[in-house]
């Protein structure tokens, strides 16, 4: 079977080697960076193609004679990534964090007899998976709240935060309005707001704050009460909501001596270097989702705790090696047949289904990946 990873990032790389691991699996790995393609030059078993992934018409032709596609591109192209793919008629594993309506393409899939799995990463990603999971569970889900963040291991002034996916994606976190679920009604605040501290084993404490994360359960999990909070050392929401509200993130240009600019194409050129992640720099990722809820009459809550390291032997980051993994299990969920629904799914909808779920958590254990789950009896 002919696989193709779009995106040779530091998500993207991990993944293509893990398929690589299959016998079964012809990997193929698409990206406009040549320095990108370089790390696969002791690879001969993954063939490489240097191409602009942004122009829809080339997607299709680099996709026509594949199987199957996983999408690993900047969320800011990723929805024409992914019709493209879709137009190509090829089945799909997409982990762009783009901000348009994932469920606009649904049709398209259906009509194009396609299997569409988006925002197929960790949070979102497996975070909607497991609530898919509980909710199906219980007769009825009352709370959902997920706590997740990927942060560098060595905490370096004065941002103490390095991102292994593409920045940009990151000051979306800082810029899009956070849209959760408070008693039955959708409540949009800014990113950044209502800061808490949480105490984490093997961390320590950490804020959290309002983002965006909820995507597609807003709409498809009938729950009253549903948030995501991202998690960063303390200090960090200060720092960005500083840069944010002075426009530093700013899309509109601004005329410096003589020249128009955006001021967030100025801050990434400044922010970029001290926020990447390289090589041999240790980061972990936590997550933590409670679920609440009744069954047969009795309230229970869903306990769902992933701590994860980067793996020294194997040179991969965590939230690579976390995001990574979830789609390409994702992707061999499809390949053996576990997984059938045309048309665009949301990883929640996985969750529905206990085979998918057990089949996503071994695999991901199996790569050191462990999701610690806890069942609480709550009293009336």
């Amino acid at each position: 079977m002919k696989i193709i990873v779009l995106g040779a990032g530091l998500v993207g790389a991990p993944m293509a080697f893990d398929l690589a691991k299959d016998q079964g699996f012809e990997v193929t790995v698409a990206d406009n960076s040549a320095e990108a393609l370089a790390k696969f030059d002791k690879h001969p078993e993954i063939k490489t193609i240097q191409k602009d992934l942004s122009d829809a018409h080339s997607v299709n032709n680099i996709v026509d004679d594949q199987d199957m596609v996983l999408s690993a591109v900047p969320g800011f192209m990723g929805f024409q990534t992914l019709k493209a793919i879709i137009n190509a008629g090829k089945n799909v594993i997409d982990i762009a964090f783009f901000p348009e309506d994932l469920f606009v393409l649904d049709e398209l899939a259906k009509q194009k007899n396609v299997i569409a799995i988006s925002d197929m990463g960790v949070a979102p990603g497996m975070s909607n998976v497991l609530i898919g999971y509980a909710d199906h569970l219980l007769d009825k889900t009352t709370k959902a709240v997920i706590y997740v963040g990927g942060l560098p291991k060595e905490r370096v002034w004065p941002y103490e935060y390095k991102a292994v996916f593409s920045p940009i994606d990151v000051i979306e976190e800082y810029t899009r309005p956070a849209r959760y679920i408070e008693n039955g009604k959708l409540i949009v605040k800014p990113a950044l707001s209502d800061p808490e501290l949480l105490n984490f084993p093997g961390i320590g404490t950490l804020e959290a704050f309002n983002s965006d994360g909820l995507r597609s359960l807003a709409e498809t999990i009938d729950c009253p009460n549903m948030i995501e909070k991202t998690l960063r050392y303390k200090g960090h929401i200060e720092k960005m909501a500083m840069l944010r509200d002075t426009g530093f993130f700013s899309k509109d240009p601004v005329e410096i001596n003589g020249v128009m600019i955006r001021p967030l194409d100025f801050t990434t050129k400044l922010l970029f270097p001290k926020w990447k992640l390289k090589d041999g720099e240790e980061d972990i990722t936590v997550m933590r989702i409670m679920v609440e809820g009744e069954k047969d009459g009795v309230s229970q809550r869903y306990t769902f705790d992933l701590f994860d390291s980067y793996n020294p032997e194997t040179n991969i980051h965590s939230m690579a090696r976390t995001t990574g993994y979830s789609a390409t299990m994702a992707l061999r969920m499809i390949t053996k047949g576990l997984y059938t629904r045309k048309g665009v799914s949301a990883p929640e909808f996985v969750g529905k289904n206990r085979i998918c779920v057990d089949f996503l958590l071994e695999g991901l254990a199996a790569r050191g990946v462990v999701y610690k789950e806890d069942i609480e009896f709550l009293k009336g």
